[in-house]
Order: C-alpha cells, then sequence, then structure tokens
C-alpha cells in the first residue's frame, strides 16, 4: 500500500507538485489503499481453519472410481488422481472394475466405499 502511494506522489513530482504536496498525496493515496484493502484482508485473518479439512478427513465423503474389483479380500480404487486400496463398508457388497463408489472410512491405508 505504501508503494502505490510512493508511485502516486512520483507522479504527482513528475508533473511539478512541490514537496508538501507529494507528501499529502502519498498519504492519502497509501491510506486510500489500506482502507479499499481492509475487508479482504479481515476475511482472511478471521479465517476459521476448523473449515479447512486435511488429510483423511479430506478423503472421506469422496467419490472414487474402481480401478481393480473391490470384494473383502482385494480391490484397488481411485481418489482424485491417488492410487488407494479398498475393501467394501459393507462385508456383503462388491464392485466392478469402473463403477463409482464413496469413500466412506480410511482404516489405516484402506478406503472403505460404498455404492451410493
Amino acid at each position: 500500500m505504501f508503494a502505490i502511494g510512493a508511485f502516486a506522489a512520483a507522479g504527482a513530482a513528475a508533473v511539478g507538485a512541490n514537496e508538501p504536496v507529494q507528501a499529502l498525496v502519498f498519504a492519502v493515496v497509501s491510506a486510500l489503499s489500506f482502507v479499499a484493502v481492509r475487508p479482504t484482508l479481515r476475511r482472511y485473518m478471521r479465517r476459521d481453519e476448523r473449515d479447512t479439512q486435511m488429510g483423511v478427513e479430506a478423503i472421506e465423503g469422496s467419490m472414487a472410481l474402481v480401478l481393480e474389483d473391490v470384494d473383502n479380500d482385494s480391490g484397488m480404487i481411485k481418489i482424485d488422481g491417488e492410487l488407494w486400496r479398498a475393501r467394501p463398508y459393507d462385508a456383503t457388497q462388491s464392485f466392478a472394475k469402473g463403477e463409482r463408489v464413496r469413500v466412506i472410512e480410511i482404516k489405516g491405508a484402506t478406503a472403505m466405499v460404498w455404492k451410493d
């Protein structure tokens, strides 16, 4: 914001303004820059970090593509470009290659999936 004020003061100097006018232009333009940017800065500073999911919590609930048939013994899915070992959330279900499933839970390095 001070750089914007300095640039405006330099512009005033270029058109022949004296030093007190340059200082006034610098102060006014810098203050207006702060006022213009303040709402964005306040929104950023008040952002709640609890709203941002990370790690396993970000994966749970997402959709995945079955790459290898998923049953109680084996299976592979693709979640947002990453390969995950998968098992059905309900042991009676199985999913064929190419189906879309939802990740219900992550247990260790295995995604528990369910067909919507």
